[in-house]
């Protein structure tokens, strides 16, 4: 079966795509894109790195951009798709961007939002997880096992 270019798997896809650029520049490998009316309208990979700044997540980047393609600062009918789920940081611009909905592949039981609790995004965000979340972990595992290997010697 064909899959739809309008579907959250397409769409996570495309942020996968980008955590693949975030592993190949040495950043955590998360990726994020951004949709509005079934267009991707924002596309980013963690940039901590490269920026020399903590902040540079990848749903940061894609907010900014986001917010300068649409000139608002609010992004109350877009979705975020996200490869890993974001930080207690992360989840704060979220809330702040009033997203209609937020949809994470893997769960980050150590830095993720949900340790919080779902209240930390705005009260109208729908949360969705767990697509392509075997994906997202793969490249995530492979990451820090190499980080580690990298460490060791």
């Amino acid at each position: 079966m064909a899959l739809s270019v309008h579907s959250d798997e397409h769409f996570m896809k495309q942020a996968l795509k980008e955590a693949e650029k975030a592993y190949e520049a040495g950043e955590v490998p998360v990726g994020a894109v951004i949709v509005s009316n079934n267009v991707i309208i924002a596309r980013a990979h963690n940039q901590t790195e490269i920026l020399t700044d903590v902040t540079a997540h990848a749903e940061i980047v894609a907010i900014t951009s986001a917010s300068q393609y649409l000139g608002n600062k609010f992004l109350e009918k877009c979705t975020l798709f996200v490869t890993m789920e974001p930080c207690p940081m992360c989840a704060g611009a979220l809330n702040w961007a009033r997203f209609s909905r937020v949809v994470y592949a893997a769960a980050d039981d150590e830095k993720g939002f949900m340790r919080f609790g779902k209240e930390m995004l705005h009260p109208k965000t729908k949360l969705e997880y767990g697509v392509m979340h075997q994906e997202s972990e793969v490249l995530v595992k492979k990451f820090f096992k190499e980080l580690r290997a990298k460490q060791i010697h």
